[in-house]
């Protein structure tokens, strides 16, 4: 099955104003633009602008092949966050618009992503191209197509720019019904029992613990309310080795870290081997071990013994000084899971994290008890990976693998 990526933008000069769009379809294997398309719109508000844009570029891809998986990545987080289901659509214009972009493929065809303006240039591009001729006064649009589209059996080879704005919308009734915004959201319904023989590619989590710090051969406490440490030099060594295997496998697609500094050193080092950005997920950091921060489990064990018997056996209960519990970290972790997972869909996404983080991924993937997280080794640079389906169930694949060490 083809996959396709539709970049699209939209904008609009005085919100409502003179209003545009930009639209590009991308060959997802070899990076290859396949389609440009933009319109000049009239008088229009930026919100309108980005679902015509989004509209645009779908009805360009179904064109060149109505069977093909498409990941649309946009900057509008409106947009992607309501077309994802995530947000309710209120807002009378835009209901009729998410309906039909959601009509142009099945819902389970199409996954969304946000990203920043600036890796968004090329549609943004084409919006402003359409903006300009407004301006002049020309009833402006474009396509370009490169011979793939010609031989997508659409009847008529495309002549160059402007043949796409033509191609005539699905049919959908003067009134938008409930049906028709839920169809449009690309939510899959959770299923129970056996899933389907096929529920589409996961969102697959690669866990990466960070390298050593000087504190990690020392077994002690660190965590978020700590010292913050930065990586020792095996640590370093370590992050190389994780960023070498990483590259041969060749499947990282994006990269998120933790806030700390011993996880955003381990991450740029594997970002700087990949070519890829890193984005700081708050989420992912370590669980706060409040006055334990520093020291090893038998000087706690000395200093705070009932304390530390109470936090073995008790999920909910806190490190000594007001640190975090095991069951507050498994619920920001759920709450930063589902999140990802509704970000990334389809994707392979590699997270720097932490031991309690990367444990809990996994005992909650595994529908495990709390205590299970005493039962788990994860060394430092291990990589562990979790995917996660349209239907809600997640497959543990890998857990605290050092071969890449060796």
């Amino acid at each position: 099955m083809r996959e396709f990526i539709v970049e699209a933008d939209g904008g609009s000069r005085g919100n409502p104003g003179p209003a545009g769009y930009g639209s590009v379809v991308i060959d997802a294997t070899t990076g290859e633009t396949l389609v440009e398309a933009a319109e000049y719109i009239g008088v229009a508000t930026n919100n309108v602008a980005e679902y015509r844009g989004l509209i645009a570029g779908l009805h360009a891809a179904h064109t060149l092949d109505p069977a093909a998986r498409i990941h649309v990545r946009m900057d509008s987080k409106l947009v992607v966050e309501q077309m994802s289901g995530r947000w309710k659509i209120k807002h009378p214009d835009m209901k009729p618009l998410a309906a039909e972009a959601g009509s142009v493929f099945p819902v389970d065809q199409v996954t969304y992503e946000w990203i920043p303006r600036e890796k968004n240039k090329h549609a943004d591009r084409l919006a402003n191209e359409a903006m300009d001729a407004g301006k002049r006064g020309e009833q402006w649009s474009a396509a370009d197509s490169t011979a793939e589209l010609r031989s997508a059996g659409s009847g008529v080879p495309p002549k160059g720019r402007g043949e796409l704005r033509d191609q005539p919308p699905p049919a959908r009734t003067p009134t938008t019904t409930e049906a028709d915004v839920r169809a449009a959201r690309n939510v899959a319904t959770p299923s129970t029992g056996w899933a389907p023989a096929d529920m589409g590619a996961p969102a697959t989590f690669v866990l990466l613990r960070h390298g050593e710090t000087p504190l990690t051969p020392q077994k002690r406490f660190s965590g978020s309310g700590g010292t913050n440490p930065s990586l020792s030099p095996v640590g370093q060594d370590q992050a190389a080795r994780a960023a070498t295997a990483l590259a041969a496998r060749g499947t990282i697609q994006h990269i998120l870290a933790s806030p700390l500094t011993r996880t955003r050193e381990t991450a740029a080092a594997v970002a700087d081997r990949l070519g890829l950005d890193v984005t700081i997920e708050e989420g992912l950091r370590e669980t706060d071990f409040g006055a334990w921060e520093g020291l090893t489990f038998g000087e706690v064990r000395e200093r705070y013994p009932d304390d530390l018997t109470t936090w073995l056996g008790d999920p909910t209960a806190q490190p000594t000084g007001g640190g975090e519990s095991f069951a507050a970290t498994a619920t920001r972790i759920a709450a930063t899971r589902d999140k990802l997972v509704a970000a990334y869909a389809g994707r392979t996404v590699l997270l720097v994290t932490h031991v309690t983080p990367i444990k809990t991924f996994v005992q909650l993937a595994l529908g495990a008890p709390p205590e299970s997280l005493f039962r788990m080794e994860l060394s430092a640079a291990s990589l562990s990976a979790v995917a996660y389906y349209a239907d809600g169930n997640a497959s543990v694949r890998l857990f605290n693998d050092t071969s890449h060490l060796r």
